[in-house]
C-alpha cells in the first residue's frame, strides 16, 4: 500500500486503537460531522459525530476492544474485518464477535459513513466496499 491508502489505513489504526482504550473523543476526530452509522440486525443507525460519540460510552458491553484484522482499501472505502472483545456491564461474560465495516472516506479524509456487517454478510459487505464480483 502506498500513498492516500496506506494513510487511511494508518487513520483507521490509530482510530481503532483509540477506541480499544476508551479514548472516544481520540476516536470521534475521524468523523465528519454528518457521519453515518448503520448496522445489521435491525439495529438503530446513527447519524452525526455526536450520536456516534455518545453510541461509542459502553451501557451494555463495557471494555470493549476492536482489533482490525484485515484493511482492503478500494477508492473511498475500506473494507475492514475486525474482531471484537468485550464484557458485559451486569452479567460480566465475555463476548467476542468478528464482523466486517466498510468505512467510507471523503477529500478531506474524514469518514462519512460506517456500514457493520455481521462476519456470515463477507459477500454483502464485499459488495458495498465495491469488491463484490
Amino acid at each position: 500500500m502506498v500513498g492516500r491508502d496506506q494513510e487511511i489505513v494508518d487513520s483507521l489504526r490509530r482510530t481503532y486503537d483509540a477506541f480499544s482504550r476508551g479514548d472516544f473523543d481520540s476516536a470521534i476526530e475521524i468523523a465528519d460531522s454528518d457521519v453515518e452509522l448503520i448496522t445489521t440486525g435491525g439495529f438503530t443507525s446513527l447519524r452525526g459525530a455526536a450520536e456516534l460519540r455518545a453510541w461509542m460510552e459502553p451501557v451494555t458491553i463495557e471494555n470493549v476492544s476492536m482489533e482490525p484484522e484485515h484493511f482492503e482499501v478500494v477508492g473511498d472505502n475500506v473494507l475492514v474485518h475486525q474482531l471484537s472483545r468485550g464484557r458485559g456491564v451486569e452479567s460480566g461474560i465475555s463476548v467476542e464477535m468478528r464482523f466486517w465495516t466498510v468505512w467510507t472516506i471523503n477529500e478531506a479524509g474524514l469518514v462519512t459513513r460506517i456500514v457493520a456487517f455481521r462476519n456470515d454478510e463477507e459477500a454483502e459487505a464485499r459488495d458495498a466496499a465495491g469488491l463484490g464480483e
